[in-house]
Order: structure tokens, then sequence, then C-alpha cells
């Protein structure tokens, strides 16, 4: 491959489905992380140094969130790195299928930081509460705790019916996958917004006024939670499919 715009063109060819994709991370994340990897590739980064620059970016952020006091500057900060950390969470797995070099190592190193990622986001909230917050109650404190119990039972909940679903399904017949691929539906693309991590990074902007921030840090683990009641119910109901179809 020659040239930036070569690069892109072949990137734009080794996509993920869209299929269960907010509108989010399909028309920013997505073609943020897309310039990204081109730039990685010119560079001659592999994908798990292109993880490891993701964790820099987004761990700095939250070390930010929990020793600096709340500001709208700082709230700025702390979204550009959690914004420019997820754009290079969608870059390595996008280099990894242009240049052939994913792996089991690869992906387990990406699961390892978004799973950090996830913890270390709602700890750092904890951590701002009790040292800044001058809150209202000390029953606040609980938000975070309860946030970070949604976030971590969703994503391993999520992974185990990936798994558990790649093991039990049959591979279907050749030509049968697209063929019966379903269009991407944009109603639920929509629907997913508040479910969406980079969305989720949108909250911090509210870092200058702590009120409202907690105001709509509680909404978002407030719909986090519909979320997880929601997928939990699917999850089951299409494993419990895959064992009946076997």
């Amino acid at each position: 491959m020659g040239n930036t715009g070569t690069v892109l063109r072949e990137l734009r060819g080794a996509q993920k489905s869209s299929k269960g994709v907010s509108l989010y991370s399909r028309y920013v994340n997505r073609p943020a992380g897309r310039l990204l990897a081109a730039g990685a590739y010119r560079a001659k980064l592999t994908p798990n140094q292109v993880t490891l620059v993701s964790a820099a970016f987004t761990f700095s952020a939250l070390a930010a969130v929990a020793l600096e006091r709340p500001s709208w500057r700082l709230g700025v900060l702390v979204y550009a790195g959690l914004a420019v950390g997820f754009a290079f969470d969608s870059a390595d797995g996008q280099l990894a299928r242009l240049t052939g070099r994913g792996g089991p190592d690869g992906e387990w190193l990406d699961h390892v930081v978004d799973c950090a990622k996830m913890i270390l986001v709602h700890t750092a909230v904890l951590l701002s509460f009790h040292r800044f917050g001058e809150l209202p109650s000390e029953t606040w404190l609980l938000l975070p705790l309860g946030f970070l119990f949604v976030a971590v039972l969703t994503f391993c909940a999520g992974l185990l019916r990936e798994q558990l679903g790649k093991a039990a399904a049959r591979p279907p017949a050749p030509g049968a996958e697209a063929a019966g691929a379903a269009p991407v539906s944009r109603v639920r693309a929509v629907l997913l917004l508040p479910a969406d991590y980079g969305v989720f990074c949108l909250v911090f902007l509210l870092l200058g006024a702590p009120g409202v921030f907690r105001a709509g840090y509680a909404l978002l683990a407030a719909v986090h939670a519909l979320f997880l009641v929601a997928f939990l119910a699917k999850w089951f109901r299409e494993l419990k499919a895959l064992r009946a179809a076997g």
C-alpha cells in the first residue's frame, strides 16, 4: 500500500459489521479510528502498540479526574483524552484487520484494557466525589459503585454471550450468511446511543458544574441499568435458542 489515501480505502473495506452499533460509533468513532489507524500504519506501529496508546490517553484522563479539582477546563481535557483514547481503541482493531497481524494476544490485550478502563472510570468518579464533591449526602458515594457494578456485569455477560454463542452456533452454509444478513436498523442505532461509551464520555464536559455533573452521571447510570436488564434478557433468550437448535 502506498499513500494515506490508499490506506484509508483499504481500511474502509476492513470494517466490522455495523449491526448493534450506535450512531456515535458508526459515524464518529470508527471514522476517527480509521484516520488514526492509517497514521499508525504509516508510522509502522503494531495493533498492540496502538492499544497501549489508547490506554495511555484514557488512563491519563482518568487519573486527572481522581486527582484534580473539577473545573470546566479539566472537563474539556478529560473528555478530549477519553475521546481520543476511544478512537485509538477502534484503530487497533482496524489496523489488525488491515495488516493481518491480529491474534489472540491482541484480542486479549484489548479486552484487558477495556476492562481496566471500565473499572477505573467509575473509580475515578468515586474518588472525585469523595475528595472534591461537597456532596449533599454521603449516599452519593454509592452511585459510582452501582454504576461500576452495572458496567462490569454488562461487559462480562456480553463477552460470555459472544464466546458461548460462537461455541454453540453451527457454521453457516456457504453463502447463507450473506444472503440472510439483516439490514442495519437506524432506529436501533439511535436507541443504543445512551449505552455508547463515546456518549458517556460527554458527561465529563459538565465537571465545571458539580451538581449538574452528578445529575447527568446519575441519569446515565439509570439508563445503563435499564439497558443491562434488557441485554441480559435478550442474551439469555438467544443462548437458550442456540441450545434448543443444537
